[in-house]
């Protein structure tokens, strides 16, 4: 089943309305075809009103010569078409059609100019995409296909137009009136309303599209390119929000520095323009010169957004600024190719992001991401290819998959040709494709031409789901001193993809003696050794891999810096990994270890609980962290990563069947055994770690309260009062929001006497901060309590929230669902009516975030049968619902699908 688009029509009206079909629309990649034709130019013209706003397009049109002779068909939905004119004649009603979802006609010459007047109602659109407005403020957000909410286009990618964008509104209310490309004419009319014009000299998709309008401040700067250009630059706020922009400002040059440093790209535009929305679907968007943003990435002081908000901002600048050449000036074929222009951009981001702050623990934090979201997406009903094959709602495929995934793949491909081979490839894919719509292919042949290898193997990773499982086995024979690796490979079954070609995999490696020192790597057949860390290529689905020379029976260390993006398993004992987690010179692989090392420990305590004996944290244990822990001189950045245990979630994922009450109880018991075994120690790191002078965000900063927060987390495990004292005195404090929101997290999910003062005293502070309200939502959400759902649905009704800022639903919802699993999957079933209640309440409202919350629960067939009856029972209930949505439809089907 899925939706059509059925038309309610009064002479030339039309208002598309949204209804289920019983036969689901399924987009394929097989069936793509090139434009019948193309838009060369299109002036468009606003008018906004408080009721509505009128939208004339003129557009000139030629056909495509590589296809047949067929009917103008455009896309277009709940438009209200005014008038029609096709070089300049009015078109009688019997010579086109409208449809709720299109505009057909079927007689044009080849050549042509369609002027098109149509009425929308932006004040009435709560899915926001097309125009809608956000406060006072006009906005838009235009892909995948939001466009045609706004006039008729053809609303595809590979469809390029230069764009002219007039916009008339009344001055007092809307003295900023903003699109793309440069600012060419304005004028006071004599109504009390002005007029802008603003040109885009350089073609591109309509989903580049981008108007905003409201009464906006800001902040300004400037920078010079690399070949001399001046380029203004400025960031649009709510007055009230001026003084939170200038990391936002810093960021972005920082950025457009760093791009003419290693791509070799530079800004193209006069102006570069940033305008932060309080109701966005997204986090931020990158139309061409005029990037809309949700405020939570644009907006910070030390008051009110805490470290990793201000790393959050940093790196999302960053993405979109790199998507004017990852995006913008070469852009992707069809949606299918989402991951081009996403999975090299969000590499990009990621690279930069390294580079301004700690590689290492960029790293860690990415690969963290990657194990707990996008392996199990891998693993579930939603599994896909990071170029999937098919969709029935394209914006289900804004995906960790695409995003992240395709990020690894890119990253694994800069591995195999190094620094300077990748740097290449990159300058040729800019020179040979910059004003195209190209594919994930073509991406591949640059690295391909631009190298001389062969990487018809690699393409595999776009084409199947799925993250391969790497099985290794070791040997040594000390009198020929030759250690021996044999890697085999596979990749598990996913929705429609089985018995899948081995992968061309890029394996990191070091060798450790027992000192913890690397060792020289020689390959049997090499005349010396290469280096000590090197990047074995397997392609076979099993191969071995002899190393010559190395005195002593090593300590591997594999997949440094998480070189793919697979599983390993190999038989490494606790010892074994307590080593590499105290020596091994890879901070990523120090970190994996300590993973590898707390995850084997919780999982036995499972069992152990499961069997009725008691839960036992080893000595050895606790002596291996305590020597991590007085690593004085160590990156506490990287210390904090390696002391940090594994997310309850992502050890339900490691389970065949997830026992969710044991994993919570596991987790909670080491963490108070740690607590109470190494407490001198964790208050000692607390109290050398406070903060002094001005707040400051540079590295070294952020892993001293990094650290500090982390300490303070395994004390209040202990539940001792001195832990509950250092918890009140960070937060009474004040000095800044990353140590004032940690202790409040803490204080929330207690049982404290002081936890509800110190909730109503943050929420007095902040409830004028919409952003800041967000975090209080959200530490409530995720509090391991047993009146949180209770707390969460009271909540529901506070004057702040509202069930139509995604923010509101991402903070409160989203966290209670997907980062509480212990009261999120009550046994009683509660949490998942829940959720079901809150997704058929917004799927009227903003299907896409209704789509995104279903989400969370379809991985339903992990769990016991009791659970699984309980979360089929709540998809069942969602597809029964009249005019469901096609994002929701498409999640509910496909998870059920899952379970026959």
């Amino acid at each position: 089943m899925c939706f059509r688009y059925l038309p309610v029509t009064s002479g030339l009206h039309n208002w598309g309305k949204l209804m289920r079909s019983d036969n689901p629309n399924t987009i394929y990649l097989k069936d793509y075809q090139p434009p019948a034709f193309f838009i060369e130019q299109i002036d468009l013209s606003f008018d906004l009103f408080d009721s509505h706003t009128l939208v004339e397009s003129r557009l000139q049109l030629r056909r495509n010569p590589q296809r047949e002779a067929e009917p103008l068909v455009l896309d277009g939905e709940q438009l209200e078409l005014l008038s029609l004119q096709l070089d300049d004649r009015p078109l009688a009603a019997e010579e086109y059609r409208v449809g709720a979802t299109s505009l057909t006609i079927d007689q044009v010459p080849d050549s042509f100019e369609l002027k098109c007047r149509v009425r929308i109602l932006p004040q009435q659109n709560t899915a926001l995409e097309g125009l809608y407005q956000s406060g006072s403020m006009f906005c838009t957000q235009c892909e995948a296909e939001g466009f045609r909410r706004i006039t008729y286009f053809l609303d595809r990618p590979d469809v390029m137009s230069r764009f002219t964008t007039s916009i008339t509104a009344k001055r007092s209310a809307y003295p900023v009136l903003l699109s793309n490309g440069n600012l060419v004419a304005e004028e006071l009319l004599e109504d009390g309303r002005h007029r802008v014009r603003w040109e885009d000299p350089f073609p591109k998709p309509c989903y580049l599209f981008a108007l905003v309008a409201g009464d906006l401040r800001d902040i300004r700067d400037s920078y010079t390119t690399a070949s001399g250009r001046e380029v203004d630059l400025r960031i649009y706020v709510e007055p009230e929000n001026i003084d939170k922009c200038e990391h936002a400002m810093r960021s972005l040059k920082n950025a457009m520095r760093w791009d003419e440093q290693h791509y070799g790209r530079e800004y193209d535009l006069d102006i570069y323009m940033i305008v932060a929305v309080n109701d966005f679907n997204m986090g931020a968007m990158e139309n061409k010169g005029l990037n809309v943003f949700n405020s939570k990435y644009v907006l910070a002081r030390p008051d009110t957004a805490t470290d990793q908000d201000f790393q959050g901002i940093e790196g999302v600048i960053a993405h979109e600024y790199f998507h004017n050449w990852t995006g913008n000036r070469i852009t992707c074929r069809d949606w299918f190719q989402l991951s081009l222009k996403e999975g090299l951009t969000v590499f990009r981001d990621q690279e930069f992001s390294a580079d301004m702050g700690s590689r290492g623990v960029k790293r860690i934090e990415d690969v963290r991401l990657l194990r707990a979201h996008q392996f199990a997406e891998d693993a579930g009903p939603m599994a896909h290819p990071v170029r999937p094959d098919s969709y029935i709602e394209i914006n289900n495929f804004y995906t960790v998959t695409v995003y992240e995934k395709g990020a690894e793949v890119v990253r694994m491909q800069a591995h195999l040709l190094g620094p300077e081979g990748y740097r290449k490839a990159t300058d040729l894919y800019f020179e040979r494709h910059d004003g195209q719509a190209v594919t994930t292919d073509d991406f591949v042949k640059c690295m391909e031409d631009a190298s001389g290898r062969h990487l018809e193997q690699f393409r595999h990773w776009y084409r199947y789901a799925g993250t391969p499982v790497l099985e290794v086995d070791e040997s040594y024979d000390a009198a020929s001193q030759r250690y021996s690796l044999t890697i085999s490979q596979h990749c598990p079954d996913t929705p429609g993809q089985r018995n899948k070609p081995p992968f061309h995999i890029p394996v990191a490696i070091g060798l450790l003696d027992a000192q913890g020192n690397d060792l020289p790597l020689q390959l049997a057949g090499e005349v010396a050794p290469v280096g000590t860390q090197r990047v074995l290529e397997l392609r076979d689905q099993i191969e071995t891999f002899h190393f010559v020379g190395i005195p002593e029976r090593p300590v591997p260390s594999l997949l440094r810096g998480g070189s793919a993006p697979v599983k390993l398993e190999m038989a490494l004992s606790d010892p074994v990994l307590m080593f590499r987690m105290a020596h091994d010179s890879d901070g990523f692989n120090r970190w994996d270890a300590a993973q590898l090392l707390a995850q084997r420990l919780i999982l036995k305590m499972v069992e152990q609980r499961a069997a009725g004996a008691q839960m036992e944290v080893p000595a050895g244990f606790i002596d291996a962290f305590r020597q991590t822990l007085v690593s004085a001189d160590e990156d506490q950045a990287l210390l904090a990563q390696v002391l940090s245990l594994p997310a309850e979630g992502y050890l339900g994922d490691q389970m065949e069947e997830v026992d969710v009450e044991g994993v919570h109880a596991a987790r909670e018991r080491l963490r108070q055994q740690l607590a109470e075994s190494l407490h001198d120690e964790l208050v000692a790191l607390v109290e050398a770690n406070r903060e002094q002078g001005e707040y400051r965000i540079e590295p070294a900063d952020i892993g001293r309260r990094s650290l500090r927060n982390l300490a303070l987390h395994y004390l209040m495990a202990a539940g001792s009062e001195q832990a509950l004292q250092l918890c009140l005195a960070q937060y009474q404090a004040g000095h800044n929001m990353t140590d004032v929101l940690a202790a409040l997290a803490l204080l929330a999910a207690s049982d404290a006497p002081q936890r509800t003062e110190a909730l109503a005293d943050f929420e007095s502070r902040w409830r004028d901060d919409p952003l800041v309200m967000d975090k209080w939502f959200a530490v409530q959400a995720m509090a391991p309590r047993a009146d949180t759902l209770e707390t969460v649905q009271g909540l529901m009704s506070h004057p702040v929230f509202s069930m139509r800022n995604p923010n509101k639903v991402r903070g409160l919802i989203g966290t209670f669902c997907g980062a509480n699993p212990i009261q999120f999957h009550r046994a009683d079933g509660a949490g998942y009516r829940f959720l079901a209640d809150r997704v058929l309440e917004l799927d009227p409202l903003n299907p896409q975030v209704a789509a995104r919350l279903l989400r969370l629960m379809s991985c339903w067939r992990r769990y016991d049968g009791a659970r699984q009856a309980l979360m089929k029972g709540q998809f069942e209930r969602v597809l029964q619902q009249p005019g469901l949505s096609r994002d929701l439809f498409e999640i509910a089907e496909k998870s059920l699908e899952a379970g026959q």
